[in-house]
């Protein structure tokens, strides 16, 4: 009697797209479409554990041996049928011991000319009190990134704050040594910031569009929308100086595409008007929701039934995408962009981002942070850019999160694409930053369903939007 053949649930995730099974394949996230004779055996093993010789008995009237026996040796081979033997490790490695640094955010300003009620940043000052960075710890920053990870070929250097444009002597200074820096050793850097645009002036954009820069506008939507909470040191609504720069900038930028970063707080959900108004009517290139739930500030988070709503508004613009996509046009919502993204090229991440592995954040004095979104926070920084990366310490940080044991995460089917989710939110609601974010965990599983619906859909009917619109997409 041979061994008994067992369906390995964890492993698998099916998604019925009109008539056609899709396969999700967990451990790849890859996408198949499943056939009828592998229909047939997962629906055999589903329904009782045979041998290989009971399955083949089974469904030999309806398919040849061969077939079935081929069929059989494929999903051992993916671990979608399992037969005794032992599993591979799904979370592969157990242990951080190489940092890939390629990308820096530096902190240039803690102040910021506005006072968005919402704002995330503990170490938010307003701008007479704001603490810049020197140019001393952003030079050292960049020789910190060289000296770290002196194989790379491309580096991207973030500048970010408060409001960065108000250290703009720094950043120029920096663009400046850097492209002379990484010339010299025949490397290319990129320049990418975040601003709320009310700095910019017509020479402003005209250098950072010589430059090259990636952008990101810190935009809410309609006036009625944005001025709840982008305000003001004075209190004041900020939208329509906000239109005026943004329109400034998408007339004149022209090196890459702008996109529109907009956070979702309670009371916001309109995730619709909200783009209609940012694509539509403004013309920015993309717009991605940033939804809080975990702020520092509770009011300011998203109630369970809002975050639904969300969700929902996120499904809704996604079919609106999903035609768009269908005629070969691209509506610029990155959100089902970079999940699309993420599907067609099978990742699998170990980690939510790159946070501490390929990307670590400079404060104002050099220290070493996980992210921007920790510098200020009682989270221990991970060395600094005079003396280095603590390469133990933030190991051992990221391995807390590698390993999956004892959590939801060890068989969800998203694991490997959600990873437990960000860090920071974990540690603003649980306060433990390798805390898995259990709080929207059904919420995610069914946007990735709908994201894999959405793509099986494009690939069916016009697989060529992913020439003409995702894959370009990384080039940027």
């Amino acid at each position: 009697m041979g061994a008994v053949l067992n369906l390995v649930e964890h492993n698998l995730h099916e998604v019925q797209v009109d008539d056609t099974r899709m396969l999700f394949h967990i451990p790849t996230s890859s996408l198949f479409a499943i056939d009828s004779l592998t229909g047939s055996m997962i629906d055999s093993l589903r329904d009782q554990h045979l041998t290989a010789e009971a399955l083949v008995a089974r469904l030999r009237n309806l398919f040849s041996e061969d077939e079935i026996v081929e069929t059989l040796h494929e999903l051992l081979a993916l671990e979608l049928v399992a037969d005794g033997r032992p599993q591979s490790d799904d979370a592969g490695v157990r242990r951080v011991d190489k940092f890939p640094l390629t990308t820096l955010v530096l902190n240039v300003n803690t102040g910021c000319n506005l006072s968005c009620t919402y704002c995330y940043k503990e170490d938010l000052e307003k701008p007479s009190d704001g603490k810049k960075m020197d140019f001393e710890t952003a030079r050292d920053s960049i020789e910190m990134l060289l000296k770290e990870s002196p194989s790379e070929k491309r580096y991207n250097i973030v500048f970010f704050g408060g409001e960065p444009l108000s250290n703009l002597g720094l950043i120029k200074a920096v663009v400046e040594y850097c492209e002379k820096r990484f010339a010299d050793l025949g490397k290319i850097v990129d320049f990418v910031m975040t601003t709320n645009a009310t700095m910019l002036s017509n020479d402003t954009i005209d250098w950072l569009d010589q430059h090259r820069f990636g952008l990101s506008i810190s935009i809410d939507g309609p006036k009625a929308i944005h001025d709840r909470n982008r305000i003001t040191v004075g209190g004041k609504g900020t939208y329509e100086t906000v239109k005026k720069k943004a329109e400034r900038l998408l007339s004149r930028y022209t090196a890459r595409p702008v996109g529109a970063r907009v956070t979702l707080t309670h009371g916001t959900t309109e995730v619709e008007r909200i783009w209609d108004h940012l694509f539509n009517e403004l013309g920015f290139a993309e717009v991605g929701f940033a939804p809080v739930t975990s702020g520092d500030i509770s009011t300011f988070n998203l109630s369970n039934d809002e975050l639904v709503e969300v969700f929902a508004g996120l499904k809704r613009l996604g079919q609106r995408y999903l035609e768009a996509a269908l005629e070969d046009r691209n509506i610029g919502f990155s959100n089902l962009h970079q999940l699309i993204t993420d599907l067609h090229e099978g990742q699998k991440k170990s980690l939510p981002c790159g946070a501490g592995l390929k990307m670590l954040a400079v404060d104002h004095k050099g220290e070493l942070n996980l992210c921007h979104r920790f510098t200020g926070s009682t989270l221990p920084t991970f060395g600094n850019v005079r003396d280095g990366v603590k390469h133990e310490a933030l190991g051992d940080f990221l391995s807390q999160r590698l390993d999956r044991s004892n959590t939801g995460c060890e068989t969800c089917r998203i694991r490997n694409l959600c990873s437990g989710g960000c860090y920071h939110e974990s540690y603003a609601r649980y306060g433990d930053p390798a805390h898995p974010t259990y709080h929207y965990c059904d919420l995610m599983r069914d946007w990735v369903d709908f994201g894999i619906e959405v793509y099986s859909r494009i690939m069916a009917v016009n697989p060529a939007f992913i020439d003409h619109h995702i894959s370009p997409r990384r080039a940027h």
